[in-house]
Protein backbone atom coordinates (compact mmCIF):
# COMPACT_ATOMS: atom_id res chain seq x y z
CA UNK A 1 0.00 0.00 0.00
CA UNK A 2 1.45 2.96 -1.23
CA UNK A 3 2.15 5.65 1.93
CA UNK A 4 0.48 8.36 0.20
CA UNK A 5 -2.87 6.97 0.28
CA UNK A 6 -2.78 4.58 2.69
CA UNK A 7 -5.99 5.16 5.49
CA UNK A 8 -5.13 5.78 9.06
CA UNK A 9 -6.16 2.42 11.20
CA UNK A 10 -7.66 3.38 14.41
CA UNK A 11 -6.67 1.03 16.26
CA UNK A 12 -7.54 -0.09 20.31
CA UNK A 13 -4.91 -2.39 22.22
CA UNK A 14 -5.79 -4.08 25.33
CA UNK A 15 -3.54 -6.70 27.49
CA UNK A 16 -3.85 -8.85 29.91
CA UNK A 17 -3.17 -7.23 33.66
CA UNK A 18 0.96 -8.28 33.92
CA UNK A 19 3.98 -6.42 32.92
CA UNK A 20 4.80 -9.57 31.05
CA UNK A 21 2.14 -8.00 28.55
CA UNK A 22 1.43 -4.94 29.08
CA UNK A 23 4.60 -3.95 28.28
CA UNK A 24 5.11 -5.97 24.60
CA UNK A 25 1.57 -4.64 23.84
CA UNK A 26 3.17 -0.96 24.45
CA UNK A 27 5.92 -1.69 21.95
CA UNK A 28 3.80 -3.36 19.03
CA UNK A 29 1.85 0.04 20.28
CA UNK A 30 4.52 2.67 19.40
CA UNK A 31 5.39 0.68 16.07
CA UNK A 32 1.90 1.41 14.83
CA UNK A 33 1.70 4.58 15.98
CA UNK A 34 5.29 5.55 14.07
CA UNK A 35 3.58 4.04 10.86
CA UNK A 36 0.95 6.71 11.24
CA UNK A 37 -2.08 4.80 13.01
CA UNK A 38 -3.99 6.02 16.29
CA UNK A 39 -3.69 3.42 18.64
CA UNK A 40 -5.79 4.00 22.39
CA UNK A 41 -4.00 1.33 24.59
CA UNK A 42 -6.66 0.27 27.27
CA UNK A 43 -5.54 -1.08 30.48
CA UNK A 44 -6.50 0.06 34.70
CA UNK A 45 -4.36 3.30 35.91
CA UNK A 46 -1.93 1.84 38.16
CA UNK A 47 -0.81 -0.60 35.07
CA UNK A 48 -0.62 2.40 32.85
CA UNK A 49 1.90 4.34 35.05
CA UNK A 50 3.72 1.78 35.41
CA UNK A 51 5.03 1.71 31.52
CA UNK A 52 7.85 3.36 30.28
CA UNK A 53 6.81 7.24 29.19
CA UNK A 54 6.20 7.85 25.44
CA UNK A 55 8.82 9.34 23.01
CA UNK A 56 8.15 12.62 22.44
CA UNK A 57 7.09 12.06 18.74
CA UNK A 58 4.70 9.48 19.57
CA UNK A 59 2.46 11.39 22.89
CA UNK A 60 0.14 12.42 20.88
CA UNK A 61 -0.63 9.00 18.65
CA UNK A 62 -1.23 6.97 21.28
CA UNK A 63 -4.08 7.73 24.19
CA UNK A 64 -3.89 5.87 27.33
CA UNK A 65 -7.42 4.74 28.06
CA UNK A 66 -7.53 4.42 31.92
CA UNK A 67 -10.76 1.84 33.32
CA UNK A 68 -11.40 1.20 36.58
CA UNK A 69 -10.66 -2.18 37.93
CA UNK A 70 -14.21 -3.43 39.56
CA UNK A 71 -13.48 -4.73 42.92
CA UNK A 72 -14.35 -8.63 43.58
CA UNK A 73 -14.74 -10.54 46.31
CA UNK A 74 -10.71 -12.31 47.21
CA UNK A 75 -9.56 -9.78 45.11
CA UNK A 76 -7.30 -6.95 47.52
CA UNK A 77 -8.30 -3.64 47.54
CA UNK A 78 -5.52 -1.58 45.20
CA UNK A 79 -4.45 -4.72 43.43
CA UNK A 80 -4.51 -4.18 39.36
CA UNK A 81 -1.33 -7.06 38.27
CA UNK A 82 -0.70 -10.26 38.92
CA UNK A 83 2.79 -9.02 40.25
CA UNK A 84 0.91 -7.96 43.27
CA UNK A 85 -0.77 -11.59 44.03
CA UNK A 86 0.16 -14.84 45.03
CA UNK A 87 -0.64 -17.18 42.07
CA UNK A 88 -3.88 -18.83 44.26
CA UNK A 89 -5.13 -15.58 43.70
CA UNK A 90 -5.14 -14.73 40.24
CA UNK A 91 -8.34 -16.04 39.17
CA UNK A 92 -9.75 -13.48 41.72
CA UNK A 93 -7.81 -11.05 39.07
CA UNK A 94 -9.59 -12.93 35.74
CA UNK A 95 -13.24 -12.13 37.29
CA UNK A 96 -12.16 -8.57 37.78
CA UNK A 97 -10.88 -8.08 34.94
CA UNK A 98 -13.80 -9.72 32.92
CA UNK A 99 -16.00 -7.16 34.32
CA UNK A 100 -13.92 -4.85 32.61
CA UNK A 101 -16.79 -5.05 29.57
CA UNK A 102 -19.15 -2.67 30.63
CA UNK A 103 -16.63 -0.12 30.85
CA UNK A 104 -15.02 -1.32 27.72
CA UNK A 105 -17.98 -1.50 25.93
CA UNK A 106 -19.24 2.38 26.33
CA UNK A 107 -15.65 3.84 25.44
CA UNK A 108 -15.87 1.35 22.11
CA UNK A 109 -19.53 3.18 21.32
CA UNK A 110 -17.93 6.38 22.26
CA UNK A 111 -15.43 6.11 19.56
CA UNK A 112 -16.79 4.77 16.41
CA UNK A 113 -13.93 5.44 14.52
CA UNK A 114 -12.13 1.80 16.15
CA UNK A 115 -12.65 -0.66 13.72
CA UNK A 116 -9.88 -2.82 15.09
CA UNK A 117 -8.85 -3.71 18.50
CA UNK A 118 -5.42 -6.29 19.56
CA UNK A 119 -6.36 -8.12 22.54
CA UNK A 120 -4.68 -10.70 24.58
CA UNK A 121 -5.80 -14.32 25.73
CA UNK A 122 -8.03 -13.40 28.59
CA UNK A 123 -11.06 -11.33 26.84
CA UNK A 124 -13.54 -14.45 26.13
CA UNK A 125 -16.07 -12.11 25.87
CA UNK A 126 -15.00 -9.77 23.61
CA UNK A 127 -15.59 -11.30 20.63
CA UNK A 128 -19.99 -10.59 21.19
CA UNK A 129 -18.94 -7.20 21.97
CA UNK A 130 -16.66 -6.80 19.26
CA UNK A 131 -19.40 -8.45 16.42
CA UNK A 132 -21.89 -6.01 17.61
CA UNK A 133 -19.94 -2.98 16.80
CA UNK A 134 -18.31 -4.32 13.79
CA UNK A 135 -15.22 -4.85 15.01
CA UNK A 136 -11.97 -6.50 13.65
CA UNK A 137 -9.90 -8.46 16.32
CA UNK A 138 -6.61 -9.48 15.91
CA UNK A 139 -5.30 -11.86 18.81
CA UNK A 140 -1.67 -11.09 19.99
CA UNK A 141 -0.26 -13.97 22.02
CA UNK A 142 3.12 -13.01 23.66
CA UNK A 143 4.08 -16.84 24.12
CA UNK A 144 6.36 -18.12 21.31
CA UNK A 145 5.01 -20.46 18.78
CA UNK A 146 6.51 -23.90 20.47
CA UNK A 147 4.51 -22.67 23.11
CA UNK A 148 1.56 -21.87 21.33
CA UNK A 149 1.42 -25.43 19.26
CA UNK A 150 1.63 -27.49 22.94
CA UNK A 151 -1.59 -25.42 23.87
CA UNK A 152 -4.03 -24.92 20.71
CA UNK A 153 -4.14 -27.00 18.35
CA UNK A 154 -7.89 -27.03 16.50
CA UNK A 155 -8.80 -30.93 16.99
CA UNK A 156 -7.65 -30.70 20.70
CA UNK A 157 -9.82 -27.90 21.30
CA UNK A 158 -12.77 -29.73 22.24
CA UNK A 159 -11.11 -32.72 22.89
CA UNK A 160 -10.53 -34.77 26.43
CA UNK A 161 -7.65 -36.28 26.34
CA UNK A 162 -5.59 -34.40 28.21
CA UNK A 163 -7.15 -33.65 31.81
CA UNK A 164 -5.04 -34.63 34.08
CA UNK A 165 -1.40 -32.77 34.93
CA UNK A 166 0.44 -36.20 34.02
CA UNK A 167 -1.49 -36.00 30.68
CA UNK A 168 1.19 -32.36 29.93
CA UNK A 169 4.04 -34.00 31.00
CA UNK A 170 4.70 -35.38 27.03
CA UNK A 171 5.65 -33.89 23.61
CA UNK A 172 1.97 -34.01 22.31
CA UNK A 173 1.53 -36.26 19.38
CA UNK A 174 0.40 -33.63 17.13
CA UNK A 175 4.49 -31.77 17.32
CA UNK A 176 5.31 -34.22 14.55
CA UNK A 177 9.11 -32.76 14.79
CA UNK A 178 11.63 -33.79 16.74
CA UNK A 179 11.89 -31.90 20.11
CA UNK A 180 11.09 -31.87 24.18
CA UNK A 181 8.29 -29.41 24.54
CA UNK A 182 6.04 -30.68 27.53
CA UNK A 183 5.57 -29.85 31.06
CA UNK A 184 6.93 -31.18 34.37
CA UNK A 185 4.29 -32.72 37.05
CA UNK A 186 5.15 -29.75 39.72
CA UNK A 187 4.90 -27.23 36.76
CA UNK A 188 1.44 -28.41 35.83
CA UNK A 189 0.27 -28.92 39.04
CA UNK A 190 0.99 -25.53 40.80
CA UNK A 191 -0.44 -23.34 37.47
CA UNK A 192 -3.38 -25.21 37.97
CA UNK A 193 -3.90 -23.07 41.13
CA UNK A 194 -4.16 -20.18 39.13
CA UNK A 195 -7.11 -21.04 36.82
CA UNK A 196 -10.84 -19.53 37.22
CA UNK A 197 -12.78 -21.99 37.86
CA UNK A 198 -15.92 -20.39 35.92
CA UNK A 199 -13.84 -19.98 32.90
CA UNK A 200 -10.63 -21.81 32.47
CA UNK A 201 -7.79 -20.53 30.58
CA UNK A 202 -8.21 -23.47 27.87
CA UNK A 203 -11.47 -21.60 27.17
CA UNK A 204 -10.76 -18.46 26.92
CA UNK A 205 -7.62 -19.41 24.49
CA UNK A 206 -10.03 -21.42 22.50
CA UNK A 207 -12.75 -18.29 22.70
CA UNK A 208 -10.51 -15.57 21.17
CA UNK A 209 -8.37 -17.99 18.89
CA UNK A 210 -11.77 -18.98 17.09
CA UNK A 211 -12.88 -15.11 16.81
CA UNK A 212 -10.05 -13.45 15.95
CA UNK A 213 -9.13 -12.60 12.25
CA UNK A 214 -5.54 -13.25 12.52
CA UNK A 215 -2.86 -14.34 15.81
CA UNK A 216 0.45 -12.78 16.19
CA UNK A 217 2.83 -14.73 18.09
CA UNK A 218 6.53 -12.77 19.71
CA UNK A 219 8.70 -15.15 17.33
CA UNK A 220 9.88 -15.52 13.97
CA UNK A 221 11.08 -18.45 11.49
CA UNK A 222 14.79 -17.66 11.95
CA UNK A 223 13.89 -19.42 15.59
CA UNK A 224 11.19 -21.45 15.32
CA UNK A 225 10.54 -22.56 11.44
CA UNK A 226 9.42 -26.24 12.55
CA UNK A 227 6.33 -24.44 15.38
CA UNK A 228 5.11 -21.73 12.87
CA UNK A 229 4.60 -23.97 10.36
CA UNK A 230 2.83 -26.47 11.76
CA UNK A 231 0.54 -23.70 13.88
CA UNK A 232 0.13 -22.51 9.91
CA UNK A 233 -0.99 -25.44 8.67
CA UNK A 234 -3.56 -26.75 11.41
CA UNK A 235 -5.11 -23.19 12.30
CA UNK A 236 -7.46 -21.76 9.65
CA UNK A 237 -6.36 -18.34 10.08
CA UNK A 238 -3.53 -16.27 9.22
CA UNK A 239 -0.27 -17.08 11.87
CA UNK A 240 1.85 -13.57 11.68
CA UNK A 241 5.04 -13.27 13.82
CA UNK A 242 5.64 -9.88 15.26
CA UNK A 243 9.49 -10.64 15.66
CA UNK A 244 10.89 -10.96 18.95
CA UNK A 245 10.62 -7.36 20.19
CA UNK A 246 14.30 -6.77 21.38
CA UNK A 247 14.67 -4.07 23.75
CA UNK A 248 17.36 -1.39 23.02
CA UNK A 249 19.69 -0.35 25.56
CA UNK A 250 19.16 3.86 25.07
CA UNK A 251 15.75 3.72 25.94
CA UNK A 252 15.94 1.35 29.32
CA UNK A 253 14.91 3.34 31.93
CA UNK A 254 17.69 5.31 34.24
CA UNK A 255 16.30 5.12 37.54
CA UNK A 256 18.96 3.24 39.23
CA UNK A 257 21.91 5.33 37.27
CA UNK A 258 23.77 6.68 40.31
CA UNK A 259 24.44 2.91 41.46
CA UNK A 260 25.20 1.51 37.88
CA UNK A 261 28.53 3.37 37.90
CA UNK A 262 29.80 1.42 41.12
CA UNK A 263 28.49 -1.67 39.75
CA UNK A 264 30.30 -1.06 36.33
CA UNK A 265 33.56 -0.83 37.98
CA UNK A 266 32.88 -3.64 39.78
CA UNK A 267 32.26 -5.34 36.56
CA UNK A 268 35.22 -3.81 34.74
CA UNK A 269 37.29 -5.43 37.27
CA UNK A 270 36.02 -8.92 36.43
CA UNK A 271 37.62 -11.31 33.06
CA UNK A 272 35.69 -11.48 30.13
CA UNK A 273 32.19 -13.63 30.58
CA UNK A 274 33.75 -14.64 33.67
CA UNK A 275 30.68 -13.22 36.01
CA UNK A 276 26.68 -15.05 36.10
CA UNK A 277 23.97 -12.94 36.90
CA UNK A 278 20.75 -13.79 38.45
CA UNK A 279 17.50 -12.69 38.46
CA UNK A 280 14.10 -14.66 39.15
CA UNK A 281 11.45 -11.62 38.08
CA UNK A 282 9.13 -9.90 39.93
CA UNK A 283 6.48 -12.76 40.57
CA UNK A 284 8.77 -15.98 40.85
CA UNK A 285 8.17 -17.19 44.66
CA UNK A 286 10.51 -19.74 45.65
CA UNK A 287 9.95 -21.34 49.27
CA UNK A 288 12.24 -20.03 51.92
CA UNK A 289 13.69 -23.98 51.48
CA UNK A 290 14.25 -23.43 47.66
CA UNK A 291 15.92 -19.99 47.90
CA UNK A 292 18.55 -21.06 50.57
CA UNK A 293 18.96 -23.85 48.22
CA UNK A 294 19.77 -21.75 45.29
CA UNK A 295 21.72 -19.26 47.59
CA UNK A 296 23.90 -22.56 48.81
CA UNK A 297 24.19 -23.48 45.07
CA UNK A 298 25.33 -20.06 44.17
CA UNK A 299 28.38 -20.16 46.71
CA UNK A 300 29.43 -23.34 45.44
CA UNK A 301 29.82 -22.29 42.55
CA UNK A 302 32.74 -20.50 43.78
CA UNK A 303 32.27 -18.34 40.71
CA UNK A 304 31.93 -14.47 40.47
CA UNK A 305 27.86 -13.39 40.37
CA UNK A 306 25.48 -10.66 40.41
CA UNK A 307 22.57 -11.60 42.27
CA UNK A 308 19.24 -9.76 41.99
CA UNK A 309 16.69 -10.61 45.02
CA UNK A 310 13.80 -9.07 44.53
CA UNK A 311 10.98 -10.48 46.99
CA UNK A 312 7.46 -10.55 45.41
CA UNK A 313 5.32 -7.73 46.50
CA UNK A 314 2.57 -9.97 48.27
CA UNK A 315 5.29 -11.93 50.37
CA UNK A 316 4.73 -11.04 53.74
CA UNK A 317 6.22 -13.99 55.87
CA UNK A 318 9.80 -13.31 55.76
CA UNK A 319 12.26 -10.57 56.18
CA UNK A 320 14.53 -9.42 53.38
CA UNK A 321 17.34 -10.39 55.77
CA UNK A 322 15.77 -13.95 55.89
CA UNK A 323 15.55 -14.54 52.26
CA UNK A 324 19.39 -15.25 52.05
CA UNK A 325 21.26 -17.78 54.28
CA UNK A 326 22.60 -15.60 57.42
CA UNK A 327 26.64 -15.27 56.76
CA UNK A 328 26.54 -16.03 53.20
CA UNK A 329 26.81 -12.37 51.67
CA UNK A 330 29.88 -11.74 54.31
CA UNK A 331 31.38 -15.58 52.90
CA UNK A 332 30.87 -14.31 49.19
CA UNK A 333 31.48 -10.96 49.30
CA UNK A 334 34.90 -10.66 47.31
CA UNK A 335 33.28 -12.76 44.82
CA UNK A 336 29.57 -11.72 44.63
CA UNK A 337 27.19 -8.86 44.51
CA UNK A 338 23.35 -9.52 46.50
CA UNK A 339 21.17 -6.66 44.77
CA UNK A 340 17.67 -5.65 46.47
CA UNK A 341 15.06 -4.73 44.09
CA UNK A 342 15.19 -3.05 40.88
CA UNK A 343 18.73 -3.08 38.52
CA UNK A 344 19.44 -1.88 35.28
CA UNK A 345 19.55 -5.73 33.56
CA UNK A 346 20.03 -4.88 30.42
CA UNK A 347 22.65 -3.05 31.25
CA UNK A 348 24.12 -5.63 33.27
CA UNK A 349 23.70 -8.71 30.63
CA UNK A 350 25.47 -6.32 27.96
CA UNK A 351 28.43 -5.84 29.92
CA UNK A 352 31.30 -8.03 28.37
CA UNK A 353 32.14 -9.65 32.04
CA UNK A 354 28.58 -11.43 32.22
CA UNK A 355 28.73 -14.91 30.31
CA UNK A 356 25.55 -16.71 31.75
CA UNK A 357 22.00 -15.65 33.10
CA UNK A 358 20.24 -17.61 35.81
CA UNK A 359 16.57 -17.04 35.02
CA UNK A 360 12.97 -17.98 35.24
CA UNK A 361 12.65 -18.58 31.77
CA UNK A 362 10.57 -15.25 31.47
CA UNK A 363 10.35 -15.05 27.59
CA UNK A 364 11.41 -10.90 27.59
CA UNK A 365 13.90 -12.27 29.58
CA UNK A 366 14.80 -15.00 27.64
CA UNK A 367 14.75 -12.56 24.49
CA UNK A 368 16.95 -9.75 26.23
CA UNK A 369 19.62 -12.40 27.59
CA UNK A 370 20.42 -14.29 23.99
CA UNK A 371 19.73 -10.72 21.67
CA UNK A 372 23.34 -10.28 23.84
CA UNK A 373 24.64 -13.85 23.37
CA UNK A 374 24.27 -15.13 26.89
CA UNK A 375 23.65 -18.43 27.77
CA UNK A 376 21.10 -19.81 29.92
CA UNK A 377 21.09 -20.96 33.48
CA UNK A 378 17.12 -22.32 33.48
CA UNK A 379 15.14 -22.41 36.56
CA UNK A 380 11.38 -21.88 35.48
CA UNK A 381 8.69 -20.72 37.46
CA UNK A 382 5.49 -22.27 37.09
CA UNK A 383 3.16 -19.60 36.05
CA UNK A 384 2.12 -20.33 32.10
CA UNK A 385 4.70 -21.33 29.80
CA UNK A 386 7.82 -20.58 31.72
CA UNK A 387 8.38 -24.72 31.89
CA UNK A 388 7.96 -25.08 27.90
CA UNK A 389 10.52 -21.97 27.32
CA UNK A 390 12.95 -23.52 29.78
CA UNK A 391 12.67 -27.07 27.94
CA UNK A 392 12.84 -25.14 24.34
CA UNK A 393 15.72 -23.39 25.03
CA UNK A 394 17.45 -26.55 26.28
CA UNK A 395 16.83 -28.10 22.48
CA UNK A 396 18.04 -25.20 20.84
CA UNK A 397 20.94 -25.90 23.11
CA UNK A 398 21.64 -22.32 24.25
CA UNK A 399 21.26 -23.13 28.25
CA UNK A 400 20.84 -26.04 30.51
CA UNK A 401 17.78 -26.51 33.20
CA UNK A 402 18.89 -27.22 36.94
CA UNK A 403 17.93 -30.54 37.76
CA UNK A 404 14.46 -30.79 39.72
CA UNK A 405 12.70 -33.40 41.19
CA UNK A 406 9.70 -33.89 38.78
CA UNK A 407 6.94 -34.28 41.82
CA UNK A 408 7.59 -31.21 43.99
CA UNK A 409 10.03 -29.02 41.96
CA UNK A 410 12.41 -29.24 44.56
CA UNK A 411 16.27 -29.33 44.03
CA UNK A 412 19.43 -29.09 45.42
CA UNK A 413 21.79 -26.72 45.69
CA UNK A 414 24.77 -29.28 43.83
CA UNK A 415 22.73 -29.10 41.09
CA UNK A 416 22.39 -25.43 41.06
CA UNK A 417 26.04 -24.93 41.49
CA UNK A 418 26.97 -28.01 39.06
CA UNK A 419 24.14 -26.20 36.11
CA UNK A 420 26.16 -23.08 36.84
CA UNK A 421 29.44 -23.80 36.42
CA UNK A 422 28.40 -26.03 33.62
CA UNK A 423 26.63 -23.47 31.26
CA UNK A 424 30.35 -21.22 32.35
CA UNK A 425 32.15 -22.85 30.23
CA UNK A 426 30.64 -25.29 27.82
CA UNK A 427 31.92 -24.24 24.17
CA UNK A 428 29.02 -25.31 22.66
CA UNK A 429 26.30 -23.29 24.62
CA UNK A 430 28.71 -20.19 24.71
CA UNK A 431 28.65 -20.18 20.70
CA UNK A 432 25.67 -21.56 19.99
CA UNK A 433 24.44 -18.42 22.31
CA UNK A 434 26.42 -15.91 20.83
CA UNK A 435 25.25 -16.75 17.29
CA UNK A 436 21.56 -15.82 18.44
CA UNK A 437 22.45 -12.50 18.86
CA UNK A 438 21.91 -12.76 15.02
CA UNK A 439 18.26 -13.64 15.64
CA UNK A 440 17.15 -12.28 19.16
CA UNK A 441 19.55 -8.74 18.94
CA UNK A 442 18.54 -7.82 15.02
CA UNK A 443 16.04 -5.04 15.33
CA UNK A 444 16.52 -4.62 11.57
CA UNK A 445 14.90 -8.18 11.76
CA UNK A 446 11.95 -7.52 14.63
CA UNK A 447 11.39 -4.23 12.25
CA UNK A 448 10.74 -6.47 9.35
CA UNK A 449 8.24 -9.07 10.81
CA UNK A 450 6.58 -5.28 12.13
CA UNK A 451 6.16 -3.77 8.85
CA UNK A 452 4.58 -7.41 7.81
CA UNK A 453 2.51 -7.51 10.53
CA UNK A 454 1.24 -3.55 9.88
CA UNK A 455 0.56 -4.23 6.35
CA UNK A 456 -1.43 -7.58 7.08
CA UNK A 457 -3.49 -5.01 9.77
CA UNK A 458 -4.08 -2.24 6.87
CA UNK A 459 -5.24 -5.42 4.42
CA UNK A 460 -7.67 -6.41 6.79
CA UNK A 461 -9.01 -2.96 7.44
Amino acid sequence: MDSSTKKQLHIAVFPWLAYGHTAPFLQVSQFLAQKGHRIYYVSTPKNISRLPKLPPNLSSDISFIPLSLPQVDGLPPGVESTSELPIHKVPFLKNAYDKLETQLTEFLKSSPQIKLIIHDFAQHWLPHVATQLGISLVYFNILNASSTAFFVPPSEMHAKSRQSPEDFTVVPKWMDYPNNIAFKFHEMAGHKVCEDSTVSDKERVQTVLLNCKIMALRTCYEFEPEALRLLSKSLQKPIVPLGLLPPSLPSVEDKADENWEALKKWLDSKEEKSVFYVALGSEMNLSLESMHELAYGIEKSELPFVWVVRKPSFVQQQSEEDTIPRGLEERVSNRGLVLRDWAPQLKILAHSSIGGFLTHCGWSSVIESLGLGKPLILLPGVIADLGLVARLMQWKKVGLEIERNDRDGSFTSDAVAESIKRVMVDPELRVNADAMKEIFGNIELSNKYLNEFTRALEILN
